[in-house]
């Protein structure tokens, strides 16, 4: 249903030419974000690397699976389900870990390693997952290979970005800002131009299963990254970074893939599913931000001036201890025009 929608060549034309320049602005963003050194420190401690691996291509496509079971989604929704389930990291997770204090080191290289990663195991996902549907007309005409093409063109803006870290790093700084207003400009100018134009008509055919399974996936993700990150004992700050990459997903990417590789009439009102995950992904993250700032900022503040006490106490002692091994005399003024020299013992 909804399928005739998007029949309208020059709508659909609009929407895949707005859909492909976010997908590069965001990538361009993303690789402008990437420092070489960050990288050659994760190749050989590459913690963030398996944190990436375990959270975008074992836990969240496994969820979007059990979801789609357990919500019995016909092969349609079933497949947006999954293929939003088998996106690599987004950029909301490097904005929102900002604000509640997380690695920004470890936020940038999951969400790189993942969209690496995405080249080779987002397709073996969506071939595994699929094949419950197996037998549907869809799931038949799914385009692995157009969706590894549309993921392999996202390397060259990433690159891009990359080199453009290397070389000019305050234009790099620009860029990244840039690419995380442009992601939240172009969700919301998406979402209000489908649901404008292609309105009621679209919305409707949208079942409320899938509604809440758009409520319920990020949250379920956010607390599995949350869980993953307590098991590899991780401190605080990181364990907040690790669940909101895991429950973040790259909605352009989803979108562009439902966008460019599958016919309008099949796809239907499902192209909407990214948009409203990326919706629910958004007031769920900031909530968690919101908590966040109300409840646990002033511990992450205690933590770090106790930090920062500890460092001054010790900085005073050794002071002491030099003062006191290598003074051999006081001086005093008592007035103006006199000062009195006043021997002391040094302690050898």
């Amino acid at each position: 249903g909804g399928g005739e929608a998007f029949a309208d060549r020059s709508l659909s034309q609009g929407l895949s030419v707005l859909v492909g320049l976010a997908l590069c602005v965001t990538m361009l963003g993303l690789g402008c974000a990437v420092e070489l050194g960050q990288l050659g420190q994760q190749l050989r401690r590459p913690v963030g690397l398996l944190l990436a691996l375990l959270g975008q291509f074992v836990a969240m496509p496994l969820l979007a699976f059990l979801l789609a079971l357990i919500f019995a989604l016909d092969e349609v929704a079933a497949v947006a389900v999954l293929l939003c389930g088998c996106c690599p990291g987004g950029n909301l997770s490097n904005l929102m870990s900002v604000l509640v204090d997380g690695d920004m080191n470890l936020s940038i290289i999951m969400t790189a390693s993942s969209t690496l990663l995405a080249l080779f195991l987002m397709p073996l996902c969506l071939w595994v997952y699929s094949r419950h549907w197996i037998n549907t007309t869809l799931v038949q005409l799914l385009p692995l290979g157009a969706v590894s093409l549309t993921l392999g063109s996202t390397l060259l803006p990433i690159g891009l970005g990359v080199l453009i870290r290397y070389r000019h790093p305050r234009a790099a700084d620009l860029l990244v800002k840039i690419s995380l207003w442009s992601l939240l400009v172009t969700l919301v100018i998406l979402f209000i131009l489908t649901g404008t134009m292609l309105g009621p008509d679209l919305m409707a055919h949208i079942p409320a299963s899938v509604y809440t399974i758009a409520v319920l996936m990020p949250l379920a993700g956010y607390a599995l990254g949350y869980g993953l990150a307590t098991v590899f004992k991780m401190p605080p700050h990181c364990r907040r970074t690790v669940s909101l990459e895991t429950g973040c997903q790259n909605v352009q990417l989803c979108t562009a893939i439902l966008k460019l590789t599958f016919p309008p009439e099949l796809i239907g009102s499902m192209y909407m599913f990214p948009l409203l995950y990326a919706l629910f992904q958004s007031a769920e993250a900031g909530l968690f931000v919101l908590v966040y700032k109300m409840y646990g900022r002033d511990s992450y503040k205690q933590d770090t001036l106790g930090e920062e006490e500890d460092t001054d106490i010790s900085y005073k002692k050794l002071k002491e201890e030099e003062v006191a091994e290598t003074s051999y005399g006081t001086v005093t003024t008592e007035d103006h025009n006199s000062i009195q020299m006043e021997p002391t013992q040094t302690a050898l």
